[in-house]
């Protein structure tokens, strides 16, 4: 028989408890609700008042499971809603919400979500609305993985209606939240509906948790959009909102948009020292193995494979079929097909293939909403590039471009119709259209598209330069670096260009047409100016139909040729345009050309030490220069 104190829920923690149970259900203000109902359990405990000691652990639960990440934390309120369900009747509906937010948390934690449902059950033959409201919204906490959309539909319609048995508004605003989540989750063409239906609720009256949701979906949004500088910007006032919210998640979910960002940026090796630390960082969940993927490809990047080997076998396990399926299983996987691409497991691919392809109609998205990838056809091209099955390669990357376009994802448009293109020259079909588009969509975005590892640079082990505007792209393998042109950077290029081709300092100079140089010999004679601009001419012809037919490494060389003969007719002339002579020799050159390609290449190793490194490796300087590839 319960107690008069348990009937009655009556003592000083009363004033605490509806403060808590306003802040957490009406406000979504995490952290007061935390406060009140911490100090509304002590107050019972105090007092000897039961039922108000079980309502206040009950809320120290949060509205989210696994709000607490850390053991310490986690155990410290499972202690006490265990303590408390000894305390009160176990068939009343305070009993079944605590066995339901127990069970929720267990199987959250490992992956399951059977006794959640079994759970759910119950709370629909009690009766008793609230109970069912909050076991229906823990159920669908605990059924993010990809393969249950239509139960999680199912659920979220289910908490909707439940709203309005219970009275309490924030049970609408994760209904609400949670339809929207499975809409973007599922690709469905009206998730945009739903989230302004949300946003407007939103605007009537601020419910912190959900709106942190809605500010994460928004930088999702601006990411497809392909607005990189806004989706930063958002992201930052996004964890401000989370923060204000009290959310764990605040400080995880920005760096991981800022990690989409650079990848499509085609920096993410930046981020491998903050990668690092965030993949061992207590604020990430318990099943967010996806820092695990992109601190692996990450390292690929900078040249760190020992580093991404480690990452990807922690991330493997026993077998990567034993990865929990979780909110954010698909886009781990997406890193791991292409950490493996990049490193040339076949393997690895194979089975990432199979685990993806039951999924290839969904979008890669991370969490409730927070980032997308793009289509899951992508990293299934991906892998079946790496396995060589470039045939099936071209259906993903197609299907994928079509799935990216009905997203309205334009990164990802532009990412798998590149990939479509290098698949299809693979095969030895057209590909100049789908490669050309591609690179002119992600120059409009300011896009970085990753060299292929079939490509010339990872099959000839050369590096590449390329121009663009007032900055040289020097690509080895899988690396890149951008660099400010200077003169050292314009003769770098000319020895890229031509590899094993020795070329003499003083024509790096003075150009090609020149001759023997004496001190008091021009720099340019009129007839080599002339034989100059004849030859720009000639490049110029030259460029524009390569260019046009998207032979674009043979264009860059040239267009490397036209620039240096651009700057040696404009270097020549002085005031007025009077020739200048060269008051040197060969040994003159000889000295200003090594210093000005040590420079060059000491400039490229800061922005990235491997590819400086193999310049120096490579590049000789002295009367006569050479790129000589290993």
């Amino acid at each position: 028989m319960s107690t008069v104190r348990e009937r009655g829920a009556c003592g000083t923690a009363t004033i605490s408890l509806i403060e808590g149970e306003r802040a957490l259900h009406a406000d979504g203000d995490l952290n007061a609700a935390r406060h009140h109902f911490d100090a509304a359990y002590h107050e019972a405990e105090r007092d000897g008042d039961t039922v108000a000691l079980a309502r206040a652990a009950l809320g120290l639960g949060g509205i989210w499971v696994h709000e607490h990440r850390t053991a310490a934390e986690a155990q410290t309120i499972r202690i006490r809603q265990r303590h408390a369900l000894t305390l009160i009747d176990p068939r009343s509906p305070l009993a079944l919400r605590l066995r339901a937010r127990l069970c929720g948390e267990e199987d959250y934690r490992s992956g399951r979500h059977a006794g959640i449902l079994a759970m759910l059950t119950q709370a629909r033959h009690s009766g008793d609305p609230v109970a069912l409201a909050e076991t229906l919204s823990l159920a669908h906490h605990c059924v993010l993985g990809p393969e249950h959309g239509v139960l999680r539909h199912e659920l979220a319609e289910d908490l909707i209606g439940q709203a309005s048995r219970t009275g309490r508004r924030g049970d609408l605003m994760m209904g609400l939240m949670w339809r929207t989540v499975d809409l973007f989750l599922a690709g469905h063409p009206h998730a945009g509906r739903s989230l302004d239906e949300l946003r407007a609720l939103l605007d009537e009256t601020d419910h912190l948790a959900v709106g942190f949701i809605v500010s994460a979906i928004d930088v999702m949004l601006a990411i497809r959009a392909g607005r990189f500088a806004q989706a930063e910007q958002l992201a930052a006032e996004s964890g401000e909102r989370g923060a204000r919210a009290g959310d764990i998640d605040a400080a995880g979910w920005p760096s991981g948009q800022v990690t989409i960002v650079r990848w499509y940026q085609g920096r993410l090796p930046e981020l491998l020292p903050v990668l690092t630390e965030l993949v061992n960082s207590s604020v990430l969940g318990v099943l967010d193995y996806s820092y695990l993927a992109a601190t692996a490809t990450a390292a690929v990047g900078a040249g760190e494979t020992r580093l991404a080997a480690n990452m990807l076998a922690r991330l493997r396990g026993q077998d990567l079929a034993c990865l929990p399926s979780s909110s954010v299983w698909l886009t781990t996987l997406y890193g791991v097909a292409e950490a493996a691409h990049l490193l040339g497991e076949a393997d690895l691919s194979t089975q990432t293939y199979e685990l993806l392809r039951p999924y290839a109609h969904l979008p890669a998205i991370t969490s409730l909403g927070v980032a997308c990838l793009g289509s899951v056809h992508h990293p299934l091209g991906v892998a079946s590039l790496t396995t060589g099955d470039i045939a099936r390669a071209v259906i993903h990357f197609g299907e994928a471009v079509r799935a990216n376009l009905a997203l309205g994802h334009w990164p990802a448009v532009a990412l798998s119709r590149w990939r479509l293109g290098q698949a299809l020259a693979l095969r030895g079909e057209p590909a100049e259209r789908e490669l050309e588009l591609a690179a002119q969509e992600a120059a409009e975005m300011g896009m970085v598209l990753p060299a292929s590892p079939s490509g010339t640079a990872r099959r000839t082990g050369k590096v590449v330069c390329r121009r663009r505007g007032a900055q040289w792209q020097f690509e080895f393998g899988a690396r890149c670096a951008h660099v400010d042109h200077s003169v050292g950077m314009g003769h770098l290029a000319t020895l890229l260009a031509n590899p094993g081709r020795e070329v003499r300092a003083g024509d790096l100079v003075t150009g090609p047409a020149a001759t023997e140089a004496v001190s008091t010999q021009p720099l340019l004679d009129e007839e080599a100016k002339r034989a100059y601009q004849q030859r720009l001419g000639q490049l110029q012809d030259d460029i524009d139909e390569l260019e046009s037919m998207n032979d674009l490494e043979r264009a860059t060389a040239l267009r490397a040729e036209h620039d240096w003969l651009v700057t040696e007719l404009a270097a020549a002339a002085g005031l007025g345009g009077r020739t200048r002579s060269f008051a040197g020799t060969d040994e003159r050159a000889r000295i200003s050309v090594g210093k000005a390609i040590r420079r060059a290449i000491g400039r490229i190793a800061e922005a990235d030490p491997v590819i400086g490194a193999e310049l120096r490796a490579t590049v000789q300087t002295g009367q006569r220069c050479v790129y000589q590839p290993r």
